[in-house]
Order: C-alpha cells, then sequence, then structure tokens
C-alpha cells in the first residue's frame, strides 16, 4: 500500500469516528505518523481529502459488485434480489468505516455547499441502488418479479436494506435478527403471485 492509500485509509476511519467537522489534519498526522506536509502534498484541503475517500467508496463499490455478478449465478431475478440483499450487508460490514462516514449528518452538510461533495454522494447511492435495480429488471425480464418501476421499487428495497446497515452502524439493534424478515418483506413485494407470499 502507497503512503497516500495509507493516509486515505486512516482519514477513513477518522472521518467515520469523528466526523468530517471535528477531525483534523493535524490529528490525522498524529494517527498516521505522517507529517501535515506529506498529507497536504496528496491532499491539499480536507475537502480535497474527503472527496477522494467518497471517490474511492465509489470505485470500490463497483469493483465489488461487479466481481460478485461474475462469480455467482442466480436462478431468477428474484433469486438475485436476495443475494443482492445479502451482497449489501455483507459489503457494509468489510466496508463499516466507509458506511459509518456515509451515514454521519456532516457528510451532507457539506454537500449542501459543495456541489462536488453532491455528485460523490449521488454516485455511491447510484451505485448501491443499481445494484437492486439491475436484479428487478432481470426478474421482470425472466417472469420471477411482477411489473412496476424497477428504479422506484430499487430505491424502497434500498432503504430497507440499508435501515438495517444504520441499526448496526449505531449499535441499536441487533440487524442481523430481522435479516430473513426483510429478504421476506422483499418477496411480497416484487411477486406476481399473491399465493406465494406464504411461502
Amino acid at each position: 500500500m502507497s503512503r497516500k492509500e495509507d493516509i486515505l485509509q486512516v482519514a477513513t476511519h477518522l472521518l467515520a469516528i469523528k466526523g468530517y467537522k471535528d477531525a483534523s489534519m493535524a490529528e490525522l498526522a498524529k494517527i498516521s505518523g505522517v507529517a501535515q506536509g506529506t498529507i497536504f502534498y496528496h491532499y491539499s484541503t480536507k475537502e480535497a481529502l474527503f472527496l477522494a475517500i467518497l471517490k474511492a467508496f465509489r470505485e470500490d463499490i463497483v469493483a465489488l459488485f461487479s466481481r460478485y455478478r461474475n462469480e455467482h449465478q442466480f436462478s431468477s431475478g428474484l433469486d438475485m434480489v436476495e443475494q443482492a440483499i445479502a451482497f449489501y450487508l455483507q459489503m457494509a460490514s468489510q466496508m463499516e468505516d466507509r458506511f459509518m462516514l456515509l451515514h454521519r449528518h456532516d457528510a451532507y452538510e457539506l454537500a449542501q455547499v459543495n456541489p462536488e461533495c453532491r455528485d460523490c454522494l449521488e454516485a455511491i447511492y447510484d451505485c448501491l441502488i443499481d445494484i437492486f435495480e439491475q436484479a428487478i429488471l432481470a426478474g421482470q425480464k425472466d417472469g420471477s418479479i411482477r411489473e412496476m418501476p424497477a428504479r422506484r421499487m430499487a430505491m424502497i428495497l434500498f432503504t430497507m436494506v440499508d435501515g438495517l446497515i444504520r441499526f448496526h452502524t449505531y449499535r441499536l439493534y441487533d440487524a442481523g435478527v430481522l435479516y430473513e424478515d426483510v429478504v421476506q418483506s422483499c418477496r411480497v413485494l416484487l411477486r406476481k403471485n399473491p399465493s406465494e407470499f406464504r411461502s
């Protein structure tokens, strides 16, 4: 791992724990063991550093989901939705700092005054919602999912699953115990035949 990547990794953890407003470049230098001048050489401002974290997050989501789709076989689009839920939860546990950062309010405060930050956040959410939309479209094509606006339903499914992630992030509830309920709710929302809802 390069010095620049090391800085990004430590900064991600620091910003996830303390938030954008409260984390300082001096603290990052101390924790990472890198001189502030070196940090500023790679990232000219705290804002630039934060944007680099968001851009790397998006790139990693795209790469992980692409690899996941290539390595897995799905019996139907509905199966793909269910597997996407498991994939999303697994990804969130592997990228805990980044999801914690994504769920912090100060990121959205910055996005209100920084269009590039807003674009980065939107791009991350678009990638995450795309995971569900692609599965819904596949299910509509193979007949396992009823006709509906795929993007809107993908946003609803994403909201349900991301809610579990937030429970985990804030240690409010054991999100794992709700997994089967979320999967079952998705089946009810997506299936064509109401008699299938009971399975």
